[in-house]
């Protein structure tokens, strides 16, 4: 590689960087404002105050990094090269012979690089600290009896130890188990069942449960249709309690995902979220493919405030279909790969077609 072609590669990957970097930032104080309202709305539930909403926010910044990573890789590179086309730089660059498509391998082997490091932000930084923050709302709405799991929780109340294996939504939990401890310390009593839920009364309740009572001289064992539980969490402290798929690290998701399938109990929104952070840097070459046609494509001709415009459209509909199709995926059963890398697909469709002229 020629000393232009370095100090080309250097030039351009540094203004796409401060592109990403100034998209990224705006969207994060956007979504981050976001959440605050949200985490406002619980302010006042159990311990739960103003200055752990902030904190919470605070460490649920990776996360959201992490997820906006493509759009801004999207908007970053129409951003920086936009400005670029604007100041007559690309125009003077092809003029001393540098064809569009060394252009566009210059900004794609940024893009190389903010692929990979997404991927292993999502995998290592984010996870650990979005569990944090919701260990430290979870005491405080919840009170401190409770230990969170990457599956499930534990939780306690007076003698008894509770475990869930997973807290769902509308109140339910499922695969719950609760240990009775007698004043010697020794397990008085074991009941198990695969659902809990809230009766009409508001009472928590077990579902099919099998009891084992642990005599002196014997176990004895019964089966209970309905039987309530006692000392279980208000529906709206379960609520908090159901981490996210997206929360999790892709080697969790994996296990879990065999732990389930193991168990024969559904996966899917695990499996469908292992595929998103998996293929994020493919969605992300695909988007920043994409910012090309807009600056090389029959776009550029428009001003940069258009081009940017024109790309928030587009980096808000491409969100929305790939939410969209992930949903039906799941209530359809479709593969998750396939529903994952549709709309990364469609994108790079479009934007090759509207490069092969130039590129």
């Amino acid at each position: 590689m020629s000393r232009r072609s370095r100090i080309l590669d250097r030039y351009l990957g540094v203004w796409t960087l401060k592109g990403f970097f100034l998209v990224l930032f705006l969207l994060l104080v956007l979504f981050s404002f976001f959440e605050l309202l949200v985490q406002v709305n619980d302010v006042g539930k159990g311990e739960y105050r103003l200055a752990d909403a902030f904190v919470y926010v605070a460490l649920t910044l990776p996360r959201r990094m992490g997820d906006l990573l493509p759009l801004a890789a999207l908007l970053g590179a129409i951003v920086a090269l936009g400005l670029l086309a604007d100041r007559r730089e690309l125009t003077a660059m092809q003029a001393a012979g540098i064809s569009p498509r060394r252009l566009a391998a210059a900004v794609l082997t940024t893009g190389l690089f903010l692929m990979a490091g997404g991927l292993a932000w999502s995998e290592f930084v984010a996870p650990p600290l979005d569990q944090q923050a919701r260990v430290l709302k979870t005491r405080a709405v919840a009170g401190p009896q409770v230990w969170l799991q990457k599956e499930g929780f534990w939780l306690r109340h007076e003698n008894a130890y509770v475990r869930v294996g997973r807290a769902g939504p509308g109140g339910r939990a499922t695969d719950v188990e609760r240990y009775e401890i007698d004043a010697s310390g020794r397990l008085a009593r074991f009941v198990y069942a695969p659902e809990a839920a809230i009766d009409p009364s508001g009472d928590w309740v077990l579902a099919r449960a099998r009891i084992k009572r642990f005599e002196e001289d014997a176990v004895v064992e019964e089966t209970r249709e309905i039987l309530p539980l006692e000392g279980f969490l208000a529906p709206n402290q379960l609520a908090v309690l159901e981490l996210p798929p997206d929360t999790l690290s892709l080697s969790d998701l994996w296990r879990l995902i065999r732990s389930l399938e193991a168990r024969r109990e559904n996966a899917k929104a695990y499996a469908l979220a292992f595929w998103q952070k998996l293929c994020q840097p493919v969605t992300t070459g695909a988007l920043m493919l994409l910012a090309l046609s807009f600056v090389f494509g029959p776009t550029r001709t428009r001003t940069a405030a258009q081009r940017i415009f024109a790309g928030m459209i587009v980096g808000i509909a491409f969100t929305l279909l790939s939410q969209i199709l992930g949903h039906i995926g799941l209530l359809s059963g479709w593969p998750p790969l396939w529903t994952t890398l549709a709309p990364a697909a469609l994108a790079g469709g479009a934007a090759l077609r509207l490069l092969r002229k130039v590129i």
